[in-house]
């Protein structure tokens, strides 16, 4: 027996409750219009951010993205020195000392800048194993400062005219004050000594650690300054006399006055260490920090030894990374933090991650950077508040740096140990390497663009590029493909592809500084990748949606729009306007809903058909949509059960020739209007209620419930089975009523429906 509308009102309010509320949280993704953007692509190439500066060379890089002149970087040529270079120091015209470990040496070196060499000898020995601070005195002597004892030496060429063991573990900085004074800074514990330098040399070589004060004091050493932190690592001299100290491990600054004293801290850390200090002439103050993510970090490592020395620790040594020879990746972050003279607040200039900031160095207006840990030398420029990348070696450290001249710079490296001239007057080519960039997707390469190129043209420029398909570092790569000269650009040979890429930017020689080459433009056409079928939903019969109107696209552009988020905006915008959309009753009608993705961001249309089991003809119901529902009167159909398909086209802009299709083969639909069979219906009174229990069966659908309406105006609905699991097309529904609610009463109609919405009805008594 077909529904009467009247009964039909409570079982739509039901089905609402699911099959609408569903239907539209799935519209959510529901796309209005096709978009038409374009299909290729392009990456940004930031000089600053996709390249290291090992890959450098006459190039520097710089934190707007752009490439400038930069220094020179050559490693010397000369014997080995030692596993560790601690500390670089003038001797005089071109000669350098430098301490070392693990043996205890200090070297003098002399370096011949226009052959790129030096020599080296040893200039003294000392009985403990590393020589951490050196300062020269008038006449050539030297006072230096070592570990594990924490002895302070006087030292002639092979001769050592004064020796005094500290109370402490490790003599880490010596500043001098004046000709006659110097200042030691010392680790566990963190202390400053002043020095009488005619005094110490006068106590002569002293065996013992001296730890009573008064015993200090015969030997010209007194206490100048005591800190809470264990070790005291850097020292300086501001214009005003005070004295600036900087610590480890909580990387504290501290001011002294220049008598000494209890310091004032000007700028305080947590796992951290102060590596160097600048001050200028002006009273503008530079520290360096680097913070550590691990306790007892070790950044400077031996190669191919059976321990690693860290820098401030006496013992146990640190074990050996797990590949002999290589250093372990640092974890830390590394700050270098200026305080403006006059008392102003400190400010942040530069923060790096995984960077080690070794040794800071004046230079006009920029403040060069030795660094680590994969050789990095870097920069700030003062005046124009920008960072730099400097070319930097193939060491791992680069742990000193001193001035040789106005335009060149000495480098202390380590791992592998060794000197390097750093030459800002050089004239010799200009290159750079960029990083292994990832594009996201496999790609036919097309143009590489410049911004913008100022005092340099085309015809200065060189480029190349490999690719790969995978992301190895080492293994996988094309040769070096040259990029021609076109269009103001440089095109990649044809069918080129890769996903991930490198390339090397060559400026020929002589073009003179200054010049800027800006960042660049990399244009790409991404692999055309097939449609996915992400979403497929045959709804609950018997409802029609009615999509609500999207507004027209507004007259003018908006700022997001030229930003790059034209795209998300109107996604939400489409979204928010279907969510109004109506789901109301439409008896005999039916939605089917799907959601399409395309990786690529192709426009899609889509075919849906379906064909009834056991005949071999489609039916199209949506030819070449871009609308991801369709909805259709089945009363048309015999009832039986049909299969479904899907298939989807790629659309403009794809040219038709590269255009993809993908059939899905989606579910199955059941087309049911034929109502269900009652086997069994009767209402008994047993005590004191009434008991009616109807059974049927369907044919094609599952039952779904029974309603009951008394003539006394009464409505009862039993939706779950005497069985307890609703999972047949055969169930029994039994309702239990207390005959004080049905008093009056004296029929009721039952009736037993299936989830198409289909029902029969039978009238009972008692």
């Amino acid at each position: 027996m077909p529904i009467l509308p009247s009964h039909r009102t409570s079982l739509f309010r039901r089905s609402l409750r699911t099959g609408a509320q569903t239907a539209a949280l799935a519209l959510l993704t529901f796309a209005a219009s096709a978009r038409a953007d374009a299909l290729s692509k392009s990456v940004e190439i930031d000089f600053y951010r996709d390249s290291s500066s090992r890959h450098l060379k006459g190039i520097a890089t710089r934190s707007d993205g752009r490439i400038i002149a930069g220094p020179v970087f050559t490693d010397l040529k000369g014997p080995t020195l030692a596993d560790l270079l601690w500390t670089l120091v003038p001797q005089g015209e071109n000669r350098w000392l430098i301490g070392a470990g693990p043996d205890g040496r200090i070297l003098e070196v002399t370096i011949d800048p226009r052959a790129t060499t030096y020599r080296s000898e040893t200039f003294a020995k000392v009985d403990d194993g590393q020589v951490f601070a050196l300062a020269p005195l008038p006449g050539g002597r030297v006072l230096a400062g070592v570990s594990p004892n924490g002895g302070i030496y006087l030292l002639e060429r092979d001769k050592t005219l004064a020796r005094v063991v500290l109370p402490a573990d490790t003599v880490l900085d010596i500043c001098l004050q004046d000709e006659r004074t110097a200042l030691v800074a010392t680790g566990n514990p963190g202390r400053i000594y002043r020095i009488d330098l005619e005094r110490f040399a006068a106590g002569g070589v002293n065996l013992e650690k001296i730890t009573d004060a008064q015993k200090l004091e015969e030997k010209g050493i007194r206490l100048f300054g005591e800190v809470r932190d264990r070790n005291i690592r850097r020292l300086a001299l501001h214009p005003d006399g005070r004295v600036i100290a900087g610590s480890s491990p909580k990387g504290n600054l501290y001011a002294f006055a220049r008598s000494g004293g209890a310091p004032l801290i000007l700028h305080e850390n947590r796992d951290a260490e102060v590596t160097d200090i600048v001050v200028t002439p002006a009273g503008d103050l530079f520290a360096s920090f680097v913070f550590s993510t691990t306790a007892g970090t070790s950044r400077i490592n031996r190669p191919a030894t059976p321990t690693t020395v860290g820098m401030t620790e006496k013992e146990p040594p640190t074990p050996p990374p797990a590949e002999t020879g290589v250093p372990e990746r640092f974890a830390g972050r590394s700050s270098l933090v200026w305080f403006p003279a006059g008392g102003g607040f400190p400010e942040t200039l530069i923060s790096r991650s995984g960077v080690a900031f070794y040794r800071l160095v004046k230079r006009g207006d920029q403040l060069l950077i030795a660094s680590g840990e994969q050789g990095d030398f870097l920069g700030y420029d003062i005046k124009e508040r920008r960072s730099l990348t400097f070319p930097g070696s193939a060491s791992t450290q680069l742990n000193g740096l001193a001035t040789l001249d106005d335009h060149r710079l000495i480098a202390l490296r380590n791992n592998a140990s060794g000197l390097a001239l750093v030459d800002f007057s050089a004239e010799s080519s200009r290159e750079l390497e960029s990083r292994r960039l990832d594009i996201g997707t496999l790609a036919q390469l097309g143009a590489f663009r410049f911004g913008r190129l100022r005092d340099v043209s085309d015809a200065d420029l060189t480029l190349s590029i490999k690719t790969n398909l995978g992301s190895d570092e080492l293994e996988g790569w094309t040769d070096w493909a040259p990029l021609a000269a076109q269009d103001g650009g440089w095109q990649a040979q044809p069918g080129l592809r890769g996903r991930y890429l490198k390339f090397r930017l060559s400026i020929r020689p002589g073009v003179p500084a200054p010049f800027e080459i800006d960042k660049a433009q990399l244009h790409y056409l991404s692999q055309n990748r097939r449609p996915v079928l992400t979403d497929f939903r045959l709804f609950s019969p018997n409802f029609a949606i009615i999509p609500a109107s999207v507004p027209a696209p507004p007259a003018s552009t908006t700022l997001g729009q030229i930003l790059g988020q034209a795209k998300e905006a109107s996604e939400e915008k489409r979204r928010s306007v279907l969510l109004g959309s109506a789901v109301i009753p439409a008896p005999g009608n039916q939605i089917a809903y799907w959601t399409l993705n395309d990786p690529d961001g192709d426009s899609l249309a889509a075919t849906f058909s379906l064909r009834r089991q056991g005949e071999e003809a489609w039916t199209d119901l949506a030819v070449a949509s871009e609308t991801p529902f369709v909805q259709f009167d089945t009363s048309s159909f015999s009832d039986g059960v049909y299969f479904t398909r899907l298939v989807v086209t790629e659309q403009a802009p794809r040219p038709a020739a590269d255009r993809l299709t993908v059939r899905f083969e989606t579910d199955d639909l059941i087309i049911d209007r034929t109502p269900p069979k009652l086997t069994q219906a009767q209402a008994q009174v047993r005590g004191d209620k009434l008991v009616i229990t109807v059974t049927g069966t369907d044919s094609a659908s599952l039952l779904e419930g029974a309603e009951f309406r008394f003539n006394h105006g009464l409505t009862e609905t039993v939706e779950q089975p005497l069985d307890g699991i609703r999972d047949s097309r055969t169930e029994t529904f039994v309702l239990e009523l207390p005959l004080a609610r049905v008093a009056g009463a004296t029929s009721a109609e039952v009736l037993l429906y299936d989830d198409h919405a289909n029902s029969v009805s039978v009238r009972l008594s008692w």
